[in-house]
């Protein structure tokens, strides 16, 4: 790691996990609130980011009643956001004008129950130790080719610092010639970029003066957005990826593991 990226003293990051959840969803209808293992899907992502170490709180962000209802049902800290807000990432940037008390927001998607809580410390390090990146994300090997070439899984490359370079739904970096002992090195040559997000409070109170940008328009990655437009991206690669819930497949095989089946 270049040492001059790295700020020394690495000052203290006050970060509070945000968890936006719209009640609506296209593959799986209203699966935040599906509760066939006793409990809410996004009571299960919210028990889990509470168990992470460095966060002030956990807040979840939600677009309808019956979603702020379940939240509360359980206990847990809400907060009723703009139902028109445009992404998720417009709605975690209401709870940052709302939280002047806090330097970071971390953004959990409130599908990924099974996220693993240190995946969260690890962003925040992240940003403790590069002041100069306004994001923070993560990044797992690939290790499949079948993964590699779907679109739907999206790729980061990374500088020596580990900024990200590009995102793509293509393979990056494309090789001249196919061997599969690509898939195996270490450190790995090709890695799937994750779903969480540290940002900055700054960062997310100027994000509406970011215009899309024509590589996000090109590729419909939000990020590219933002790397487009010069801001820094650190990237930590972790070793597994959290199962996402975007199905009624993915959401019956969280339940079977959930009943230890």
């Amino acid at each position: 790691m270049n040492e001059d990226f790295l700020d020394s003293t690495f000052p203290a990051v006050r970060a509070e996990v945000v968890i936006p959840a719209r009640l609506a969803s296209t593959r799986l209808p209203e699966k935040m609130l599906l509760a066939e293992t006793g409990k809410p899907l996004i009571q299960h992502t919210y028990e889990s980011a509470l168990k992470a170490s460095k966060p002030v709180g956990v807040t979840v962000a939600v677009d309808h009643p019956r979603v702020f209802q379940a939240v509360s049902g359980f206990g847990g800290t809400v907060l009723m956001t703009d139902p028109n807000a445009a992404s998720g990432t417009d709605r975690v940037a209401e709870v940052a004008r709302a939280r002047s008390d806090i330097d970071a927001i971390i953004n959990v998607q409130g599908d990924e129950p099974e996220m693993d809580p240190a995946a969260i410390d690890l962003c925040i390090d992240l940003l403790e130790k590069n002041p100069q990146a306004a994001i923070a994300t993560l990044a797992t090997p690939i290790r499949t080719r079948t993964n590699l070439e779907d679109p739907a899984c999206v790729k980061v490359i990374l500088d020596h610092q580990g900024r990200a370079i590009y995102f793509s739904r293509s393979v990056i970096p494309h090789p001249r010639t196919w061997d599969d002992q690509l898939l195996s090195k270490s450190p790995p040559v090709y890695l799937q970029h994750l779903g969480i997000y540290g940002y900055r409070r700054d960062f997310l109170l100027s994000i509406h003066q970011v215009p899309p940008s024509p590589l996000e328009e090109i590729e419909k990655l939000e990020q590219l957005r933002f790397l487009q437009a010069g801001y820094s991206i650190v990237v930590g690669v972790v070793q597994h990826a959290p199962r996402g819930i975007d199905t009624r497949n993915d959401y019956e095989a969280f339940v079977r593991r959930q009943r230890g089946w």
